[in-house]
C-alpha cells in the first residue's frame, strides 16, 4: 500500500501529537488581590504556600492531587494530623516532598524555591504583607516564576468560588472546579431556601475559635469566615460588633453579658501544637466521646458561667478546618441544623459531606467532624 508525502507528514504529525506532552500556554489570569499575573497552563510543577491548599487541589483531581506538587509548607501533619495520614498511607511519596516554612513567620526559603523550577507558587492572601515586604513577587518575576494569591480563610464566602476558579484554569481543571462551584452553591442553597421562607427568629450564637487551644480565652469570628457562616445558617453572630475584621477576640465577661443562645466551638486534633491541650480533637475519623468529653471541660471555664448555651445544652464542637477550605457548606449546614433543628430535621450534613467526598475527593469520608452536648 503506497502513501502520499501528504499523508506521510499527517501521520508524522498524529504520532508527534500523541508522544509529545501538550504545551502549556500562556495566559493571564486575575487572583485574588486583583494582581494580573500571566502564567504557562496547565501548570505541571506547583509549590504550595501552605500544606493546607491541598484540600482544594483534592477537589480538583481525585486521582492524585500531588502529581503536579514540587515541594509545600510543613503545616499539615501538625494542624490536620488525621487528613495527613490518610493523604500518606495512599500516596506514601508525598512524605518525600520538600518543605518550607511559612511567609508570614519569615521561615519561607525562597532559595529553596526557585531550586525546584516550580511553575506557579500559590499563597494565600493572608500572607500578601509578608511577601511584598520580603520583595518576594519582585524576585521570583527576575526567574520567571509567578506567584499568585488564593483565599480560603480571610473572606471564603467572598473569595472561594474565584479561588477554585483561578485553580481550575491553573490545572487545567475548569469543568471540575465548575461542577464543583454548582455542588458548593447548591447545598447552601438548601440552608438558606428554607430560611427565607419560613423567617425563623435568630438565635445569639458565640462562636469560639480553637478553644482550649490555650488558657486564654476567647479567639472568635467577626463578620466573616465562621461568623458569616452562622448568618448564613440562620443565626446572629455574638462577636460581629466586636470584632471589626475577619480574626479577633472578645473577653469572658462580654460572653456572659451577652447570654448567647448557642455555643459553637472550633476544634482539631491538635497534639503537635499543644501536647495534652484541652482543645476539642474532631476531624476525620476522630473518637467523638473523647471529643465530647473534652467539650464539655471547656464549659466549665469563666467566660461560661451562667450562659443559657451552657444551661440548654446547646454547646457544639465543629472541625476547625472548615475555616480554611472550600468545604465550609457543610459546616453551613451543620450550623443550621443545630440552630434550627426542627426546620433542618430531615438535612443530612454527614450525607452531604460524604457526597462531597465520593464525587470529588481521593479520601473515603470518615465522620468525626462535629459533636455536641444536645441531648447528651
Amino acid at each position: 500500500m503506497r502513501f502520499s508525502a501528504k499523508s506521510a507528514m499527517f501521520a508524522l504529525g498524529l504520532l508527534v501529537s500523541t508522544v509529545l506532552p501538550a504545551m502549556a500556554d500562556p495566559v493571564v489570569l486575575k487572583d485574588v488581590t486583583g494582581r494580573d499575573v500571566e502564567v504557562n497552563v496547565p501548570v505541571k510543577h506547583v509549590i504550595l504556600g501552605e500544606g493546607r491548599q491541598i484540600y482544594f487541589l483534592a477537589a480538583l483531581d481525585k486521582e492524585n492531587p500531588f502529581q503536579h506538587v514540587v515541594g509545600w509548607r510543613d503545616d499539615l501533619p501538625k494542624a490536620d494530623p488525621e487528613s495527613y495520614a490518610a493523604y500518606l498511607a495512599k500516596y506514601p511519596n508525598i512524605a518525600k516532598l520538600p518543605t518550607f516554612g511559612g511567609m508570614k513567620d519569615g521561615t519561607f526559603d525562597i532559595e529553596q524555591a526557585v531550586a525546584l523550577k516550580p511553575d506557579v507558587i500559590l499563597m494565600n492572601v493572608d500572607a500578601k504583607t509578608a511577601t511584598e515586604e520580603a520583595g518576594y513577587i519582585e524576585k521570583l518575576a527576575k526567574v520567571g516564576i509567578p506567584l499568585v494569591y488564593v483565599d480560603f480563610r480571610e473572606k471564603p464566602m467572598e473569595n472561594t468560588e474565584p479561588s477554585m476558579r483561578i485553580m481550575g484554569t491553573l490545572m487545567g481543571k475548569e469543568k471540575v472546579a465548575e461542577d464543583f462551584i454548582t455542588f458548593r452553591a447548591d447545598a447552601i442553597r438548601k440552608v438558606t431556601d428554607v430560611l427565607e421562607k419560613n423567617g425563623p427568629a435568630k438565635p445569639v450564637v458565640f462562636v469560639e475559635r480553637a478553644g482550649g487551644y490555650s488558657d486564654d480565652c476567647c479567639m472568635s469570628f467577626g463578620n466573616e469566615n465562621f461568623g458569616k457562616m452562622v448568618e448564613l445558617a440562620g443565626g446572629t453572630n455574638m462577636a460581629k460588633e466586636i470584632i471589626p475584621g475577619t480574626f479577633g477576640t472578645v473577653n469572658p465577661e462580654q460572653v456572659i453579658a451577652s447570654n448567647p443562645d448557642q455555643v459553637i466551638i472550633t476544634g482539631g486534633m491538635w497534639e503537635g501544637y499543644v501536647p495534652g491541650g484541652n482543645w476539642v480533637g474532631v476531624g476525620y475519623g476522630a473518637d467523638t466521646a473523647e471529643a465530647r468529653r473534652k467539650l464539655e471541660n471547656l464549659t466549665k471555664r469563666p467566660a461560661f458561667t451562667g450562659v443559657k448555651a451552657v444551661k440548654d445544652g446547646n454547646v457544639h464542637a465543629i472541625w476547625h478546618q472548615f475555616y480554611n477550605n472550600p468545604y465550609q457548606f457543610v459546616a453551613i449546614q451543620q450550623i443550621a441544623k443545630w440552630l434550627h433543628p426542627d426546620l433542618f430535621k430531615d438535612l443530612d450534613p454527614e450525607a452531604t459531606f460524604k457526597e462531597l467526598h465520593d464525587r470529588f475527593l481521593p479520601l473515603e469520608y470518615k465522620p468525626g467532624y462535629f459533636v455536641s452536648l444536645k441531648g447528651e
